[in-house]
């Protein structure tokens, strides 16, 4: 299912020039790949999944291997973050332009996440993290919030509507009870999440292009043939 979103980013039919490649010797025709030639395309597109996570609220939204989506959507920008922006929108989960992001993330990611809990705080971002998130952004310099244990609790921040999203990334083969509950409230609330710091990370680039274009500009919106018409 991806190819045909990839080739709607490249401009090619990627399955007819396939069947005719690979048929080639019974067809007497030459491979149409030869002629090509190389393209240059000055755009970025982002395939995002849907899963129906919404209508199984109870289910804990961690991806495993063996998991199905029910669809796709494409975004195309001119800069990677954007296009991850106009990704997330059209699967239902657009991100915030402003509000506060809750940071919850493994040991192995606390360090990678300071740099982009920076970019947050620089786009104006109120910044709320668990103990050991807090105390690795605390001691970078990082101006944030703790969330304890006790109430009000990172769920209880969730469900009063004091988040505007959440970066959660689990531990590999440790999943835990607290981290499950919160990526579910997320759900449960329509809160957009993300759960690696690639996703974070083009989240944020992604926010801060479209707040420094402004939430009303129209320029990067076309149709799919005028993208096409960038390809050179």
């Amino acid at each position: 299912r991806t190819v045909p979103l990839v080739s709607k980013v490249c401009g090619i039919r990627m399955v007819p020039l396939a069947v005719e490649a690979i048929t080639r010797e019974i067809t007497g025709r030459p491979s149409p790949l030869e002629s090509l030639g190389e393209r240059v395309i000055p755009y970025y597109g982002v395939k995002e999944s849907v899963f129906p996570f919404n209508m199984l609220q109870e289910v804990d939204p961690v991806l495993g291997p063996e998991m199905r989506s029910t669809g796709e959507v494409l975004g195309l920008a001119s800069m990677p973050g954007e296009a991850f922006f106009k990704a997330e929108e059209a699967a239902g989960g657009k991100l915030p332009l402003s509000g506060t992001v809750l940071m919850a993330v493994s040991d192995s990611d606390k360090k990678a996440i300071i740099p982009i809990a920076q970019k947050f705080s620089y786009a104006g971002f109120r910044i709320l993290a668990t103990q050991g998130t807090f105390e690795a952004l605390r001691s970078s310099g990082v101006d944030c919030e703790c969330v304890g244990a006790g109430r009000p609790n990172v769920l209880d921040h969730v469900i009063n509507g004091q988040v505007q999203m959440v970066i959660n990334t689990p531990r590999e083969k440790a999943l835990t009870k607290s981290g499950s509950i919160l990526r579910r409230g997320a759900v449960k609330m329509g809160i957009p999440y993300v759960t690696t710091l690639a996703a974070a990370d083009a989240a944020i680039e992604g926010i801060m292009t479209v707040k420094a274009k402004g939430t009303n500009s129209q320029t990067s919106l076309k149709s799919i043939k005028e993208w096409h018409n960038l390809i050179h």
